[in-house]
C-alpha cells in the first residue's frame, strides 16, 4: 500500500473493557448506527471514556482502524494528504557505444494521509477530539460523509476525487465547547452525523471501570465513587470529577497497599491531591480552594 499511513489492528476481545448493562447498552446503538451507514459522534465532558468506546465500538466493527487526533494546526492537507519530498528519476541511455546520455528529473512526490487512505481501502476512521481543529481544516469530510466522495487537489495526478470504499466508517469524539481549544464544528458536519451524549456513569459501572483499571478491591471502589459522585452533587455543573479521578485514586491506593478509610493518610492525601486537581481550576468564583478540600474531607469522613 503506498503513502506513509500505518493502520491499527485492534483485537476484538479487550478483557479490561468493562461492560455493564449502562456500557452495552451505548454500544449496541452504537453499532447499530454504523452498520446502517452512519457516523457516530461520542461527545461529553473529558474523563468520560469517548476515546475508549470509539476504540471498542471500531474493534467490533472488524476493520483496521486509521486514528486522527484534532489539532489547532491540523490543514485540509493532513487530513487528505500533499506533496512532500521529491522523487528522482534517472535515465541513461547508451544506445550507441561511444556516446552516454544522461537525463534526471526531480519531480514532488504525493503522498496520501490518513482520511484519503481510510476511504480509499475502507478502513475505520477514528477521529478523536476533531473540534480541536479549525472547522475549515475539516471540511474535506463533508463530502466523505454525505456524497461518499473525497475531492482530491490537483497536485495528486491519479484522480481529481475518490469514490469512498463501501466498509468505511467514522467514529468522532469531542469535548464541550466550553473546554479551552475547542471549535464550533460546522452545523453541516454535525448534522451527518448521528451523536451520543455521555455524561457521568451510573454507579455500578464507575465502580467496575474503578476495580478493573485499578485493581482495588470493590468495597474501596465503592467508597471512592461515592465521594467522587457526592462532590458532583455539591459542584452541580460540567466541570465535575469524572471516572478518571476514580482510577486515579484507586491506582495510587494499589502502589501504595493502602485502604480507603479516613484513618489512612495515603488515601486521604490521594484524594485531596487529585480531586482537587479535577475541580480547582474550573471552580466558581465564590469557592476557593479551601472550600473544596474541606468539601473533600467531610466526604471521605461520610463515606470512609
Amino acid at each position: 500500500m503506498e503513502g506513509e499511513v500505518t493502520p491499527i489492528l485492534i483485537d476484538r476481545d479487550q478483557p479490561t473493557f468493562v461492560k455493564t448493562p449502562y456500557v452495552k447498552d451505548i454500544i449496541k446503538r452504537a453499532l447499530t448506527y454504523v452498520q446502517a451507514g452512519f457516523p457516530i459522534h461520542f461527545s461529553g465532558p473529558s474523563g468520560t471514556g469517548k476515546t475508549t468506546l470509539a476504540m471498542y465500538v471500531a474493534a467490533q466493527v472488524g476493520r483496521p482502524v486509521v486514528l486522527i487526533h484534532g489539532d489547532e494546526e491540523f490543514v485540509t492537507s493532513d487530513l487528505v494528504g500533499g506533496e512532500y519530498g521529491y522523487r528522482r528519476k534517472k535515465v541513461v541511455d547508451n544506445f550507441i557505444h561511444s556516446v552516454l546520455k544522461t537525463e534526471e528529473d526531480m519531480v514532488r512526490r504525493w503522498v496520501d494521509n490518513r482520511l484519503t487512505v481510510a476511504c480509499k481501502y475502507g478502513f475505520t476512521l477514528i477521529y478523536d477530539e476533531f473540534t480541536r481543529s479549525r472547522p475549515e481544516a475539516n471540511n474535506a469530510l463533508l463530502s466523505v460523509l454525505e456524497e461518499k466522495i473525497l475531492d482530491l487537489p490537483a497536485a495528486r495526478e491519479e484522480e481529481s476525487y475518490l469514490r469512498v470504499h463501501p466498509d468505511f466508517c467514522a467514529i468522532f469524539t469531542s469535548n464541550p465547547q466550553e473546554y479551552a481549544g475547542v471549535h464550533k464544528a460546522q452545523d453541516a458536519l454535525k448534522d451527518r452525523m448521528i451523536n451520543i451524549k455521555l455524561g457521568h456513569y451510573d454507579r455500578e459501572t464507575e465502580i467496575a471501570i474503578t476495580c478493573t483499571k485499578s485493581g482495588i478491591s470493590r468495597p474501596d471502589a465503592e467508597r471512592i465513587v461515592d465521594i467522587v459522585e457526592g462532590l458532583r452533587k455539591i459542584r452541580k455543573n460540567g466541570f465535575t470529577p469524572t471516572v478518571r479521578a476514580c482510577i486515579m485514586i484507586g491506582k495510587v491506593l494499589k502502589l501504595c497497599k493502602a485502604r480507603a478509610i479516613s484513618s489512612d493518610e495515603s488515601f486521604v492525601q490521594a484524594c485531596l491531591d487529585i480531586l482537587d486537581s479535577e475541580v480547582s481550576s474550573l471552580v466558581d468564583a465564590d469557592i476557593n480552594k479551601d472550600t473544596i478540600r474541606e468539601t473533600v474531607v467531610d466526604l471521605i469522613k461520610q463515606y470512609c
